[in-house]
């Protein structure tokens, strides 16, 4: 569901007051100021103040999060600015809350969940399959490598980060590529820790680095259909495995530590991230690796 200008219904409950916008015929004048009167951070507030009036419950683990449990089962709401997933065990509780919700704000009802955020779903008897097949194209298409070679492996197998060649002229659009690169981890775990790497760069990316993003891009050129498969199952049994890699990095000798986590059989989140400190020794790093594990799955047992 999406709620149409969202912002208008964003009720300020103190006095907030801006400087003048550029291009205002008094913006030039410091003592001149413009009290608001909507604020967008202010409409989640508002939405919530709603949800809550009809009995939801915020998730203490996730904020966008809503939870409301009837005698019927449980009727969900996630939050992403303005819009909003519904889900429930009961198809009549979900029209119940869609029809509060509209008497409230302007609502456009966009029918079954198929596509989210750029995240494309698709939904059958044995489970739910997520994947960004589309944004991978666009993004194949802005770099213009549609009619590329595609790789086998997201990186070289004789990579080496001692790279000495010249810095590139255009930042931005190294900056954004591995942004959208970025993005793209949210279905694409196999590409974590290539991802990972790259972003370690982007104040001062060379042709090298960049180099290691086209590599990445022909990956994705001959894999564009993956994505994640969530299979339909009765267990929520918690599970999760961590690694780490010492003093894997060669230019500063620091680690890099990974996890994934599985939430009955189903790989939920992940992670590759290089540690910030230098350690003397290996079991020091898989301590720390093992506790930002841990730490993701208490997070997962409250939510």
């Amino acid at each position: 569901m999406d709620v149409k200008n969202a912002f208008l219904h964003s009720e300020l409950e103190e006095e907030v007051y801006m400087k003048l916008p550029p291009g205002y015929p008094q913006s030039h004048d410091p003592d001149m100021v413009c009290r608001l009167h909507k604020f967008p951070r202010a409409w989640y507030a508002k939405l919530s103040s709603v949800l809550e009036a009809f009995d939801f419950q915020r998730s203490s683990a996730d904020s966008s999060l809503f939870i409301r449990v009837g005698s019927v089962g449980k009727l969900i709401v996630l939050i992403y600015i303005d819009d909003l997933i519904v889900t429930g065990y009961n198809i009549e509780e979900v029209h119940s809350l869609k029809l509060a919700l509209r008497s409230k704000f302007a609502i456009k009802d966009l029918g079954t969940l198929k596509y989210f955020l750029g995240i494309e779903l698709a939904t059958s008897s044995k489970g739910l399959f997520l994947n960004q097949r589309k944004f991978i194209l666009d993004l194949l298409k802005e770099s213009n490598l549609l009619d590329c070679k595609p790789a086998h492996t997201p990186l070289d197998s004789k990579l080496c980060l001692h790279d000495h060649s010249k810095l590139l002229c255009n930042v931005t659009k190294y900056q954004r590529l591995v942004s959208k690169l970025i993005y793209l981890t949210i279905t694409r775990p196999d590409i974590s820790y290539a991802v990972s790497i790259i972003s370690q760069f982007m104040h001062a990316p060379t042709l090298g680095h960049m180099h290691i993003v086209k590599r990445i891009l022909q990956y994705l050129k001959g894999s564009f259909g993956r994505g994640l498969f969530m299979k339909k199952n009765d267990s929520t049994a918690i599970m999760g495995y961590t690694d780490a890699d010492w003093e894997g990095n060669s230019l500063d000798c620091k680690s890099t530590r990974g996890f994934c986590t599985f939430v009955g059989g189903n790989l939920v989140t992940w992670r590759s991230k290089k540690q910030s400190v230098v350690a003397r020794y290996s079991a020091k790093v898989e301590y720390r690796a093992m506790a930002s594990t841990v730490c993701e799955l208490f997070w997962l047992k409250s939510l």
